[in-house]
């Protein structure tokens, strides 16, 4: 199995930092390392900016800090992106979008079980990026298709990138946008969404999984054709566990679920403890094996996490740093406890 469980650790991807090295450190700092997005570093780091190089249509204002989409623009650039598609370079994140990636595959990462990468998936860059009538680009039937190839080409050739580094490495798809397709007002609905994206993970490589830090419906993502889940537990447990059906079958399958279960945010992780985390995060797997899920095969096929991403707080990355070190307590007191080291 490329990706590991046993509690071993990882994190979000998007950081409060300025400082690359310092943000690197923290992401070198668990057991499966990442490249950070530091949106306070530079706009281009932003994870919406960085999966839209290279897309036609795209309007970037950096001084503004904007994204849009024109749809002449895209007309204009179409036979010019189409002219890169068999050209990797082309789809990778290049040295101007991302100082940090770049810096990351300068590394050595021979001796970790695995090293992660991720891109925005797109339902969320459709939801987020206008087009020149203020309508998200995700409800234009032809830019869509086009849309959702086009993020596939991109992630699988950042995957091949950092196989290279580590022949286990996998990617995460950064979707908070899947939150809101299961509301009547989001006029994109969940059968469309489910037909779009069964085509979009046929054309992805594996290893493959989502990550997001919303409430969508869990039976739906469960379900879906992927390897790796990564979610917000210490906010959605409750709600999450209640769908122990899809989560066996999700498991049953090869899936390695991501519990998301040290908060980020500088007023709640002021007010949590390793005891009580590990006591909320066991209450869920207790809960589980009451529904018949064994939580030593839970365990093995797990991961530990932040739970969210945060670049709100006063102190900027401190509290985002601590949360990074209890993760790893709260790793090592349960691989100790579960007998998994």
């Amino acid at each position: 199995m490329a990706i590991p469980g046993n509690l071993l650790t990882t994190a979000m991807a998007v950081m409060p930092h300025k400082n690359v090295n310092q943000a690197l450190d923290a992401a070198l700092s668990l057991d499966i390392p990442f490249w950070p997005q530091l949106p306070n570093y530079s706009y281009y780091e932003d994870m919406y900016v960085q999966a839209a190089e290279h897309f036609p249509g795209i309007v970037l204002d950096i001084e503004k800090k904007t994204l849009r989409f024109s749809l002449d623009k895209f007309v204009a650039e179409f036979e010019e992106t189409m002219s890169h598609f068999d050209d990797p370079d082309y789809f990778d994140i290049s040295t101007q979008y991302s100082v940090v990636y770049h810096d990351f595959l300068a590394r050595d990462f021979g001796d970790r079980p695995a090293i992660r990468g991720q891109l925005e998936g797109p339902v969320s860059f459709g939801f987020n990026v206008l087009d020149q009538d203020d309508r998200p680009i995700l409800f234009d039937d032809s830019i869509r298709p086009f849309m959702f190839e086009f993020m596939a080409k991109r992630i699988n050739v950042q995957l091949a990138r950092l196989k290279k580094r580590n022949p286990n490495a996998f990617m995460f798809i950064d979707e908070p946008g899947l939150q809101f397709i299961f509301s009547a007002m989001s006029g994109y609905g969940e059968q469309r969404a489910k037909n779009d994206l069964d085509a979009f993970f046929s054309m992805v490589d594996r290893p493959r999984g989502i990550h997001l830090c919303g409430n969508p419906d869990w039976d739906f993502l469960l379900n879906l054709d992927m390897d790796i889940l990564s979610m917000d537990v210490y906010t959605n447990g409750e709600i999450f566990s209640s769908c122990a059906g899809s989560i066996r079958k999700f498991l049953d399958r090869g899936g390695v679920l991501v519990w998301g279960i040290v908060p980020t945010g500088f007023e709640a992780f002021g007010t949590e403890s390793l005891g009580f985390l590990a006591i909320k995060l066991e209450g869920i797997w207790k809960h589980l094996s009451k529904k018949g899920l064994d939580i030593e095969y839970i365990i093995s096929r797990s991961m530990l996490s932040p739970a969210t991403c945060c670049l709100v707080n006063p102190d900027k990355g401190v509290t985002v740093e601590k949360a990074f070190s209890l993760v790893n307590q709260l790793s090592q007191m349960l691989r100790e406890k579960y007998k998994m080291l």
